[in-house]
């Protein structure tokens, strides 16, 4: 039993150095001579970034580099903010086809207990492919039922799922009842039509609506208990509890929602619940910008690889849906919707920038502004001193095919680009 003890404790020794090790950041470092692409203000053509302690600690042309800093020259390269995934799978599913790697979806109809973070491989082989293409944060999200549970927001690095969270709770997802077909047809060739549907549909908003109703009865059981001794406070009631903090405002929810009539369904569902809500997908955002906009409820667009749900809508449908809510003043975001193409996240935005959205504004919808919709924009999405120093350097616009990726940093670290890919390269390579 001595024995086992020592060895235990000699086990988590060495583990927690490990950990301890993985999470301290890296020593002083000055990225010299890169062109800063700092995202919000101006490029800084042959300036240098001083991290230290994982942060910003400043940016310019004319920073003082103090003795003994680690300096990387970066003559050549492009210096960007990492960039942000607004949707994904990452850690939670690994092949589709295998059903014991798939873990984003929960038993059940209403799970706002799920946290997706509970569920996360950190080992996961999708991670660091798609850090090494420049991502270095993304929201992974439960899927199923009508409340599919809590979305997390991490980061592309860490030895456990905690070490990577950033935002345990970072979204209550909810899949807001279709009312005209589903995803695949909106009307046009999926899902159930007509009045069967449209019943359908409202019977779950119904449902949703008394959830929210019981929740807040609950709540208000729980505080007249806690000012007044003499009653009891109301049995523990697990969906009400969970929900509680979305009631508060202190969790937005993320309603997955496609067509345009299901979207004005869920803003005036949003309105009536006084929620503070983010629209998930929003294929057909482009027939109701201005109402989005007036409601003032940011987007995550859900991949541009998938063909146009509506056909009638036009083959660039989706390509060009960017651009009208962009253009209308709607809060924009890009996801890839996949864990095993998540590394395709800047090629969304470089879609849309084809069909007519202003390049800087793609590149924000990858980096800044999926920061300010999660509310973490004061410490990631750009390059600012004082933010979290999450630097990727490339030697060319990070929104094309063609740039290739030199390093990452997460909060002032030096990640590992070798994944998969490099690891299949370096095979066939000596065949």
């Amino acid at each position: 039993m001595i024995r086992r003890i020592g060895l235990w404790a000699l086990i988590t020794g060495l583990a927690a150095g490990l950990f301890s090790a993985q999470a301290k950041p890296a020593k002083v470092i000055a990225i010299k001579n890169a062109w800063i692409i700092p995202v919000v203000g101006d490029d800084i053509d042959g300036g240098t970034i001083l991290i230290r302690d994982g942060k910003i600690e400043a940016l310019g042309k004319d920073v003082a580099v103090p003795a003994g800093t680690e300096v990387v020259d970066a003559r050549g390269l492009r210096a960007y903010p990492g960039m942000i995934d607004g949707y994904s799978f990452l850690g939670l599913q690994e092949i589709t086809g295998v059903n014991e790697t798939v873990d984003n979806r929960e038993t059940g109809r209403i799970n706002p207990q799920v946290r997706a973070l509970e569920a996360l491989r950190y080992d996961s082989m999708h991670i660091p492919i798609s850090r090494s293409n420049g991502i270095t944060a993304a929201l992974v999200a439960p899927t199923g039922g009508l409340i599919s549970g809590q979305s997390a927001l991490i980061k592309l690095d860490g030895w456990t799922e905690r070490q990577m969270a950033i935002q345990v709770s970072a979204a209550m997802q909810i899949e807001f009842p279709p009312i005209r077909g589903g995803r695949g047809g909106f009307g046009g060739g999926g899902g159930m039509r007509g009045g069967a549907q449209t019943a359908d549909a409202t019977r779950l908003i119904t449902e949703l609506r008394e959830l929210f109703a019981k929740a807040r009865a609950y709540e208000k059981r729980k505080a007249y208990a806690a000012k007044t001794p003499s009653a009891a406070p109301p049995d523990f009631d697990e969906t009400s509890e969970f929900l509680s903090p979305v009631l508060k405002g202190e969790l937005p929810v993320m309603i997955s929602v496609h067509a345009d009539r299901d979207i004005r369904a869920a803003i005036q569902f949003i309105k009536d619940e006084n929620l503070k809500a983010i629209f998930y997908g929003a294929e057909q955002g482009w027939k109701v910008a201005e109402d989005i906009k007036k409601a003032n409820i940011p987007v995550i667009l859900s991949d541009l690889y998938a063909m146009p749900p509506v056909w009638e809508d036009g083959y660039d449908q989706l390509f060009r849906n960017p651009v009208i809510l962009n253009k209308a003043g709607v809060k924009i975001a890009f996801a890839s919707s996949s864990a095993s193409v998540a590394k395709d996240l800047p090629y969304h935005a470089a879609k849309a920038a084809a069909f007519g959205l202003d390049k800087k504004e793609a590149l924000k919808a990858v980096t800044i502004t999926p920061a300010e919709i999660f509310g973490v924009d004061k410490i990631m999405g750009s390059l600012e001193k004082g933010k979290a120093a999450n630097i990727v350097l490339a030697d060319g616009d990070i929104l094309e095919q063609r740039t290739n990726i030199r390093k990452v940093y997460i909060d002032g670290r030096e990640t590992d680009l070798s994944n998969r890919y490099t690891e299949l390269l370096e095979k066939f390579k000596k065949k």
